[in-house]
This record gives C-alpha cells, sequence and structure tokens, in this order.
C-alpha cells in the first residue's frame, strides 16, 4: 500500500473517488457536501491532496483546501474504498494530510468538521480539539460548500452556529501545550444522537 501525494497520473481515479464519497454518504446516512470530479482532477493536478494506492487499484483518498489566505486549513474529502476499510488506512491518511499541509502551510490552523464518529476519533487522536465554529473560518465559500448537505438548513437555522457536525481544530502554535485526554466515544455519540434529535426535529415540524 502506497499513501502519497497526488499527482496527475492519478487524474483516472477522479469519477471513482467521487462516486465512492457519495456512496459512503448513502451508507452512513449522512450529511456530506459533493464534489465534482473536476474539483477532484484540480486538487490533484495542484498537489492538494493525498491519495493511497495497492497495485494501481484505488484505495484511499483525502484533500487539502485553504481558506481566508491560508489562515485556515482544511483536510476534505476523506474516503477509504470499501474494499480497504477496516485495516486502519483512513488514519494513516489523515496523519499524511495533516504533516502535508504543516509543511505546506506551517502558519495555519488545521480544522474540519464532520457527523463521523470514526473520523472524530481519528482527529482526536491527531490532536485536533473539539472547538465551536466561531473559532473556525469566516470564509463565505466554505461554508457556501455546504449547500449540497442535506443537513445545510440546519446550520442556516442556526446562524451557523452549530449543525450536526462536529468541528475540530489542529493549532500547531498552541498543540504542544494542550493537555490530553482519553478518546471518549460514548460521551460523542450521545452528543452526535442530541443534537440529531434537537435539530432534525425542529426540521420535521
Amino acid at each position: 500500500m502506497k499513501v502519497v501525494i497526488a499527482n496527475i497520473s492519478h487524474i483516472k481515479y477522479a469519477e471513482l473517488i467521487c462516486e465512492t464519497i457519495e456512496e459512503s454518504a448513502k451508507v452512513r446516512g449522512t450529511g456530506i457536501a459533493q464534489r465534482t470530479p473536476e474539483y477532484i482532477i484540480k486538487k490533484i493536478s495542484t498537489g492538494d491532496a493525498v491519495i493511497a494506492i495497492e497495485n494501481d487499484e484505488f484505495a484511499g483518498f483525502c484533500y487539502i483546501e485553504t481558506w481566508d489566505n491560508s489562515s485556515f486549513v482544511v483536510n476534505s474529502g476523506l474516503i477509504v474504498h470499501p474494499n480497504f476499510r477496516n485495516q486502519g488506512l483512513a488514519k494513516t491518511i489523515k496523519k499524511k494530510i495533516l504533516e502535508y499541509s504543516l509543511e505546506k502551510y506551517p502558519e495555519a490552523k488545521v480544522f474540519g468538521i464532520t457527523t463521523g464518529l470514526a473520523v472524530l476519533k481519528i482527529n482526536y487522536e491527531l490532536g485536533y480539539q473539539p472547538v465551536t465554529f466561531s473559532e473556525l473560518t469566516t470564509d463565505e465559500a466554505f461554508w457556501n460548500g455546504c449547500r449540497t448537505c442535506k443537513n445545510f438548513d440546519v446550520l442556516t437555522r442556526t446562524n451557523r452556529k452549530m449543525c450536526l457536525c462536529t468541528g475540530m481544530l489542529y493549532d500547531p502554535k498552541v498543540q504542544k501545550n494542550v493537555k490530553r485526554h482519553k478518546y471518549n466515544s460514548k460521551v460523542l455519540n450521545r452528543l452526535k444522537k442530541i443534537k440529531q434529535s434537537l435539530f432534525l426535529k425542529k426540521s420535521n415540524k
């Protein structure tokens, strides 16, 4: 298995990457911002992505986006093909692209928003901390990317203060001083269910 910085030789996987992201969202029943093959090709061509390949077979992917004049970085679109799941590949990809992001944008804060407990766990183990949305980028272009998510109405109803997603932030300037606690999946799972009950109930009225 090779986990490398994507280059133009990987453009051939763009459609498969998009299909895998879309199918994964359907299976999980969670919201996700959709991306087109053209957008994925752009990320690959500019060297702003990491891809996992085994014997020329697509295994996983994640890409970089920058906001607020590169003061914020997001590692988005994390996906592992069904044939390669349950092998720890998602964490390997996230670790690779976090290191690459910090190398490429050393002054930036790296953040993400997700509803997936597995991604929350990986992020926490890599040093991300849960934060409110007010600590994330204010760039309208980022939040407009949530329009294709089925939960976008929740985001707008709360004036972009919260959603079913949880915000997580990796700030390299304060990371060394952060006190680490053991990851508690039960607490985050309970929080997720409370959010779903609160916000989805309102949307169904």
